[in-house]
């Protein structure tokens, strides 16, 4: 019969020193056994996450509330053993053993163990009692153990493993209270004397000795059904078939592709209006050019550091005397600017920098939300494992493919996931292709060339972006398979992968991995765009056209409206905007570049809004719309701005917007890695 604690009552613990104020609890399992899932229940939620110490790889820390004291609890990425064979293991390992730079051993380890699959998980139990740390077993899922009607003697467990085993369940929170007290006992009393050995023998045996170790504590222990599993056997006789298995993977990316596009079509139209309503209060709140000097300077310079402290949030840049330096001097600078052009910097640059990022965000969002649905139920692993065997034609390993399916929302969560690959080859050559893979991004400039090519045929459209779509994931295997027969020589690691059983996933968990991935890309993505997309403001802003230099019907329509001190007209407004933006250095640089673009058959005015899409390929719209006199991208605007560019004529009378220049530049930005 299952209980829900034991200890051992042969366990002699020797006192131990007045436990720190702080103690560290390190959380550790395999994967796939609910151990964020434990985290999140330990802590509340209230989790931070970074990159551990001199490492890339994100770990997540909270506070363990315990009756003495409070605990750091660190949730360590999941393995299966202390001979590390990924980045994340190697971590994890370096730190039970205190081999990090000026790291000691954590004060306790909570060992996460699948009570429906215990006999394999105890390889990694052996390993870490062998480390005489203090130690506590979470037999977790144990509501899936009863259901399964697999029983566990977890008192005789206790005895054998000679450390503290709980049995718990993260989803519905039983037997969490004696976790911690189980845990803070552990913490008080220190490390046993007396501690379990599995590997006496020769230490070429030691792996073997492990196994039959495990399997005799669990022939023990544990009573498994001989029905038990055979529901997820007849699963995977189709969902890992060669052929049914790539079959249903189609289709589950079918679907989940279209739930991404269609569920965030309103939130981000919302987002849209919000930014574009945020942009008109700004751009209505501001004072006029008389404004004294004095007053002004001090409002833009309270205004910048206001933006600068919003940014530096987001960001997440502590606030030193360097960082509050560069922030005044910036703020001083810009406290100069006129207000007209303080006013632009806010609205184009920073409102529209950011509302360019954000506004995919709902996209994000959703994307992360199925993966961890799909990585609950039990299907990414098998989706992996299916893809493996295409993936490894072109040199990829099979754990390539959830960074290439996160890429297709958006490049840098599918660069950061990336981290998981063990081999920096295979790594290293997944990051340089992911940049290829259609991102949510490219869409808007996908649209605007498929209306102004195919607006009268909606299947050619369509099959514009189907062959958009199938060219950047053929550029993408491509390139892989060159780099791996280059300078990346080297054989791709073979995936060996758990099945983990097929469970109802959490909706609780998909949710917190949303805001946690969603505050992760608003911080690494918002804060690199925003400044990019100040500089390019800059660039397009300056130098300033001279009224000797404006063309002559432009300045004499300019000069009466001036006269009459009338408010200038929308078309003469059009026309200053374009002339300005021409003589900038931006225009300047379209005109430079103009030989090399030629071939594609653009013009210097969309060199120019290939330059700006560099900060964001989505911004190439809104350029061309200022460059051809239409005004903004709105979606009202959508129309207007296609039939003008059809309109376009180049200086020989031809079209500047036939279907090679169409094609080309689809081309372009489906390969561009910008």
């Amino acid at each position: 019969m299952t209980t829900n604690m034991a200890v051992p009552d042969n366990l002699e613990i020797p006192r131990a020193e007045e436990v720190a104020s702080a103690p560290r609890v390190v959380l550790v399992g395999n994967p796939n056994t609910g151990k964020t899932s434990l985290f999140n229940s330990l802590t509340g939620l209230r989790a931070k996450t970074a990159n551990y110490p001199g490492s890339t790889i994100d770990v997540r820390r909270g506070p363990l509330e315990l009756e003495s004291t409070t605990a750091q609890l660190v949730d360590l990425p999941g393995l299966y053993s202390l001979d590390a064979l990924s980045p994340e293991e190697e971590l994890a390992a370096s730190v039970l053993r205190g081999a990090g730079e000026n790291e000691a051993v954590p004060d306790a380890v909570l060992v996460v163990v699948d009570a429906t699959n215990v006999e394999r998980n105890l390889f990694l139990v052996s390993e870490i009692v062998d480390l005489r740390l203090p130690t506590v077993v979470a037999l977790n899922m144990i509501d899936a153990a009863e259901d399964a009607s697999i029983s566990i003697e977890v008192e005789r467990l206790a005895t054998l493993l000679k450390c503290p085993v709980v049995a718990v369940s993260s989803r519905t929170g039983s037997g969490l209270s004696l976790l911690r007290k189980a845990v803070g006992d552990v913490l008080l009393d220190g490390a046993p004397k007396e501690h379990v050995s599995c590997t006496e023998g020769c230490a070429g045996c030691l792996f073997s000795a492990r196994y039959e170790w495990a399997g005799q504590v669990s022939a023990e222990c544990v009573d498994t059904p001989s029905s038990h599993g055979r529901r997820s056997a007849a699963l995977d006789r189709v969902l890992v078939n060669p052929l049914g298995g790539l079959i249903a993977f189609l289709l589950v990316m079918i679907g989940f592709f279209y739930l991404i596009f269609s569920l965030a079509d309103v939130p981000m139209t919302l987002v849209d209006r919000g930014f574009a309503e945020l942009a008109s209060v700004v751009a209505g709140s501001f004072p006029d050019d008389d404004l004294r000097p004095g007053l002004w300077f001090g409002l833009a310079a309270t205004i910048t550091m206001g933006v600068g402290a919003v940014a530096f949030r987001a960001a997440g840049i502590a606030w030193t005397s360097r960082s509050l330096g560069a922030a005044a001097i910036v703020s001083i600078l810009l406290g100069l600017l006129p207000a007209a052009e303080f006013q632009s910097l806010l609205v184009d640059g920073v409102i529209g920098g950011v509302g360019g990022v954000v506004i995919f965000l709902p996209q994000i969002c959703i994307l992360f939300f199925f993966i961890s649905l799909l990585e609950q139920s039990g299907y990414m692993a098998r989706g992996a494992f299916v893809m493996e065997r295409l993936m490894r034609l072109v040199g990829l390993p099979g754990k390539a493919f959830v960074p290439m399916l996160s890429a297709h929302a958006c490049a840098i969560p599918g660069i950061m996931a990336a981290r998981v690959i063990p081999d920096w080859r295979d790594r290293l050559v997944t990051i340089l292709v992911l940049p290829l893979l259609t991102c949510s991004a490219r869409l808007p400039i996908y649209s605007m060339i498929a209306a102004l090519l195919f607006s009268e045929s909606p299947l050619s459209a369509a099959l514009l972006f189907v062959g958009a779509y199938v060219l950047g994931i053929g550029a993408a295997l491509f390139s892989a398979l060159c780099l791996k027969k280059t300078i990346l020589k080297g054989e791709a690691i073979p995936l060996v992968i758990e099945l983990p059983p097929y469970r109802l996933p959490s909706l609780r968990n998909a949710l917190w991995t949303v805001f946690e991935r969603g505050v992760l890309f608003v911080r690494q993505a918002g804060s690199v765009i925003l400044l990019i997309s100040v500089i390019l403001w800059g660039l397009a802003t300056y130098p300033s056209i001279p009224d000797d230099e404006l063309p002559g019907e432009l300045a004499v329509r300019l000069d009466t409206a001036r006269q009459a001190a009338e408010v200038l007209p929308a078309d003469v407004q059009r026309e200053l905007s374009q002339a300005r933006l021409a003589y900038s250095f931006a225009g300047r640089l379209g005109r430079f570049v103009e030989p090399v673009f030629e071939p594609l058959g653009f013009d210097w005015r969309i060199n120019v809004g290939v330059i700006s899409s560099f900060a964001a390929r989505e911004v190439i719209v809104s350029t061309l719309a200022i460059m051809y006199g239409i005004g903004d991208d709105s979606a009202e605007d959508q129309k207007s701005l296609v039939e003008t560019l059809r309109r376009q004529k180049r200086a020989d009378g031809t079209p500047t917007f036939t279907i090679r220049t169409g094609l080309s530049l689809l081309v372009f930005f489906v390969l561009a890695m910008q």
